[in-house]
C-alpha cells in the first residue's frame, strides 16, 4: 500500500518507508513503480526457507527492502542503487548483513533457487545479464521479471526465451506487468556478443563498451559534436571525464593534451570499466589515470588523492532518471563541477538544443558561452571566477 508521493510503504510482510537516493528537496518521484507492487504480489506464499534468491535492477532498493528477512543477493550496475538499497534497509531497520550488494562483475551465487529482477531499460543490458545469471538457474528456479508495460515488448521476451527457457506474461495491472520463465538448464544458448568495440573517426580511437553503457554501438552525435570542440592544454592540467561512459571524451582529451591527468568518474560500473578498456586500448598501460565508480565529484575522495582543483571537466550529462525525464542528476553535475574546478577552470558540457543548460549555467557560474552548436545539440563553457 503506498502512502504517498515521494515516500511511502509496500505490503510484505510488513510496512516499509521508502525514499530515493540521493534524497532532493520537494522530490517528486517515488522511490518504487507499479512493476515493484505486482512483483511483491506475485511473491506473496512463497516459501522463506527456500534458498537463494537474487534481486536484478533494483533501482531505489524497494525490492530488497521488502525481501530483505529472506537470504538476499542484490545485483545492479548502478552505484546510486546499492546506496539507496542501503539506505532504505537501514531505514526500515533491516540488517543489513543479511543483503549481499553484487557489482556486474561480481561472482554470482553458484545457485539461485528464486530470481527477481526489474526488466532494465536497454536491450544489451537485459541480455548480458540474462547471459550471465542463466548458467546459475536449475529447472526448479522461480523466475519472476516486472516492468511497467510499456517497456515490454517481443524482443524482451524472446531473449527471455532464448537464454532462460520458456516464457509466458501475465494480464497488465496498474500498467504493469509481470514475466514468468522456466529455466532450461540445456537450452543452447547464443553467443553472448558482449562487450563490444568500434573506431571513431576521425581520430581512429577504439572503443571498448560493456552492455547497457550509454552509445554501445556507435559515437552519438553529441559526443562527437564535444570531440570536435575540445581544448587542447600543453602543460599539466587535471581533467574529469564525468558521466564517463565509454571514456571517449576523456581518452581524446588524453591525446590532445598530452601532460594531463585523466579521472573517469560514473555511478555505472560498467561504463568504467568501459573506460579503463578504452583509454588502455588507445593510451597503454604507462599513461596514468583514475577510474573511479561514484555519485559524480560528490564523493570522488574515495577514488582519487583529491576532490578539487580540476582545470576542466567535460560532460555530457543525462536527462533521464530511470524511465523519467528528469534533469536532477545534470544539475548536481553542475553544481560539483563548479565546486571541484580550480579558480580560472572551466566546464564543458554538450546537451540537446531544448535543454534549459544556459540558463542553469549561468545561475551557477554566472557565465555560459554557446562555443559550437547543430541542428540537435550545443557544446557550452562555463568558467569558474
Amino acid at each position: 500500500m503506498i502512502t504517498s508521493v515521494a515516500s511511502g510503504s509496500v505490503r510484505t510482510p510488513g510496512e516499509f518507508k521508502l525514499e530515493r537516493y540521493p534524497r532532493r528537496v520537494n522530490e517528486t518521484l517515488r522511490a518504487w513503480d507499479a512493476a515493484d507492487e505486482i512483483i511483491l504480489r506475485n511473491l506473496k506464499g512463497y516459501d522463506d526457507a527456500m534458498g537463494e534468491v537474487l534481486v536484478v535492477n533494483d533501482n531505489w532498493g524497494a525490492l530488497s527492502t521488502a525481501l530483505g528477512h529472506r537470504r538476499l543477493s542484490t545485483l545492479s550496475d548502478s552505484y546510486v542503487a546499492h546506496a539507496a538499497v542501503r539506505e532504505n534497509c537501514r531505514r526500515n531497520h533491516i540488517d543489513l548483513g543479511g543483503v549481499t550488494l553484487l557489482t556486474s562483475f561480481d561472482p554470482l551465487p553458484a545457485r539461485i533457487d528464486l530470481l527477481v529482477m526489474k526488466v532494465p531499460k536497454s536491450l544489451a543490458l537485459l541480455e548480458d545479464q540474462l547471459q550471465r545469471i542463466a548458467p546459475h538457474l536449475h529447472d526448479k528456479t522461480r523466475v519472476l521479471a516486472a516492468a511497467m508495460t510499456r517497456h515490454i515488448h517481443m524482443s524482451t521476451l524472446d531473449l527471455f526465451a532464448k537464454i532462460v527457457g520458456p516464457t509466458r506474461t501475465s494480464l497488465a495491472e496498474k500498467k504493469a506487468r509481470c514475466i514468468f520463465c522456466e529455466p532450461e538448464p540445456n537450452l543452447q544458448r547464443p553467443l553472448n556478443p558482449w562487450p563490444k568495440t568500434y573506431t571513431v573517426t576521425p581520430g581512429h580511437e577504439v572503443v571498448t563498451s560493456h552492455a547497457g553503457v550509454f552509445a554501445a554501438d556507435r559515437l552519438d552525435g553529441g559526443t562527437r559534436l564535444l570531440l570536435e570542440n575540445l581544448p587542447h592544454r600543453d602543460g599539466p592540467q587535471r581533467i574529469a571525464d564525468l558521466g564517463c561512459g565509454n571514456g571517449i571524451l576523456g581518452v581524446r582529451a588524453a591525446i590532445v593534451s598530452p601532460k594531463s591527468e585523466i579521472t573517469f568518474v560514473d555511478e555505472s560500473y560498467r561504463a568504467v570499466a568501459s573506460a579503463q578498456a578504452t583509454f588502455r586500448a588507445n593510451l597503454g598501460a604507462e599513461r596514468k589515470a583514475y577510474f573511479v565508480v561514484g555519485n559524480g565529484l560528490f564523493d570522488l575522495a574515495n577514488g582519487r588523492p583529491a576532490a578539487v582543483g580540476f582545470d576542466l571537466v567535460l560532460t555530457n550529462p543525462p536527462f533521464h532518471a530511470d524511465h523519467a525525464i528528469s534533469d536532477a542528476t545534470a544539475w548536481q553535475m553542475f553544481v560539483e563541477s563548479r565546486d571541484a574546478l580550480r579558480s580560472g577552470g572551466e566546464l564543458r558540457v554538450v546537451g540537446n538544443r531544448h535543454l534549459d543548460y544556459p540558463a542553469k549555467l549561468k545561475r551557477l557560474f554566472g557565465n555560459c558561452d554557446v562555443i559550437a552548436s547543430d541542428r540537435k545539440f550545443m557544446v557550452l563553457r562555463s568558467t569558474k571566477v
